[in-house]
């Protein structure tokens, strides 16, 4: 029998329909779940029992100032906005972005990424957060068991590693499990989606320096492959993201992008990405950031970002509008560049993220879909701001018609399985986790 929603009915006639339910058991239980169905109701109730995992946030180090947190003052996936929302888990990524590619350059790298271990070991260590370090995918699901939220630690830019790329290892030991070679600009790894302008120098990098992966970068995707880790090829340049999927033993992901074809941003994933990482049984997890997510199929908004950015006096040719913005010294022009460029864009809200999740399924199933929200770097959007608002997911999918089942497997299932993959691909000889 199909759900009646009963408060649509007038009340004698649902007098007489609850009477008559109420002839046989069968009726008893058709009318409690009358009563109690509706689409809220229904979708709090799938939020409550699937593991809901975010699979890209950055750390933000305590006492630092930033930029990127709530008007609270906290963290966009601080302990209570997570468990307001329905969190469960979420990949704590150790990021740098670009450095000098010299010994000082490098230590830096280290020095940062250090610190934010130790964030994520404070976040731990405090008894009032209920939180643990998953080092497996049994011990995520595990955690999630006992009612407590997991983090499980990912690793963005090879450029921590400084040319060494046994360094995957000392990280794999730190408990590193998710690793994505590139951030914004190339290294001695790959090559990067966005490459690096020089503002004192007045230059860009070249679009490729090493046609996708070096010697180096295939090092250590064979080392994460070896020790059951998970590549992730969000930032990759596309040559080097085939490359490294025609390389891995087992499954990619990428934790934090978009369709390039909706919205022409350098890192947002090609529709040859896309089918690819179908084909190869990996998982795109979307992500509400605004700068991705922007309509850009109008050639007069990308002149108009063109003649924002260059009177702003910083590289136009980038496709990412905001890119750059840091390189602009003078703070009355800083604030005119951001407060044209969010004028140009327009508020974007949580229906364009599911425009992208819709082409993702269309193109190669709801099989390779899942959320990752890059939150703490400037992601947010209207209705997905930060980890208390992660129910409105769930709801928009289901109002698009998406079933339990995916929608449960696109907030973590779809994540553990590339996991399970890793884990199993693991070579003889490699250390125990």
């Amino acid at each position: 029998m199909k759900n009646i929603a009963l408060d649509r009915l007038p009340l004698a006639l649902t007098l007489s329909l609850l009477i008559a339910l109420s002839w046989s058991s069968e009726g008893f239980a058709a009318t409690s779940q009358a009563l109690t169905y509706s689409p809220l109701a229904r979708a709090q109730q799938i939020h409550d029992d699937l593991l809901a995992l975010d699979a890209h946030v950055d750390i933000e180090i305590p006492g630092q100032p930033s930029s990127y947190v709530g008007p609270d003052g906290l963290s966009k996936v601080a302990p209570e906005k997570m468990q307001s929302g329905g969190l469960d888990a979420a990949v704590m990524t150790v990021a740098v972005g670009p450095k000098p590619r010299i010994a000082e350059g490098y230590a830096e790298a280290k020095q940062i990424a250090e610190a934010e271990l130790a964030a994520v070991d404070m976040l731990i260590a405090d008894p009032d957060h209920q939180m643990v370090l998953a080092r497996s995918a049994e011990q995520l699901l595990d955690a999630h068991a006992e009612g407590k939220k997991a983090l499980i630690l990912g690793l963005q830019n090879a450029l921590i590693f400084g040319q060494d790329a046994g360094a995957v290892d000392q990280y794999f030991d730190r408990g590193v499990r998710v690793f994505a070679m590139t951030h914004m600009g190339h290294n001695d790894f790959a090559d990067s989606s966005r490459p690096l302008f020089d503002a004192d120098l007045g230059s860009r990098e070249p679009d490729a320096e090493h046609g996708g992966l070096s010697d180096l970068g295939r090092a250590a995707i064979g080392r994460v492959n070896a020790l059951g880790g998970i590549v992730d090829i969000s930032q990759l340049s596309k040559e080097a993201a085939l490359e490294v999927m025609a390389l891995s033993s087992s499954p990619v992901i990428a934790s934090h992008s978009n369709v390039r074809a909706l919205t022409q941003v350098s890192r947002n994933l090609s529709d040859e990405e896309i089918d690819r990482i179908g084909e190869t049984g990996g998982v795109i997890h979307v992500a509400p950031f605004a700068g991705y997510l922007f309509d850009s199929n109008d050639p007069k908004i990308d002149a108009e970002i063109k003649t924002i950015r260059r009177a702003a006096g910083i590289d136009e040719t980038y496709l990412y509008p905001f890119e750059l913005y840091w390189e602009i010294q003078d703070p009355v022009v800083k604030a005119a560049f951001l407060k044209g460029i969010r004028g140009l864009l327009g508020p974007i809200n949580l229906d364009t993220m599911l425009d992208h999740v819709d082409y993702i399924a269309k193109r190669i199933g709801t099989e390779h879909i899942g959320i990752g929200t890059d939150f703490n770097h400037g992601s947010g959007i209207e209705g997905f701001q930060d980890a208390s608002e992660a129910f409105n997911v769930t709801k928009g999918l289901i109002e698009r018609g998406y079933s339990d089942a995916d929608i449960a497997k696109s907030w973590g299932g779809k994540f553990i399985r590339v996991w399970r993959k890793a884990e199993q691909a693991r070579t003889a000889g490699a250390p125990e986790v």
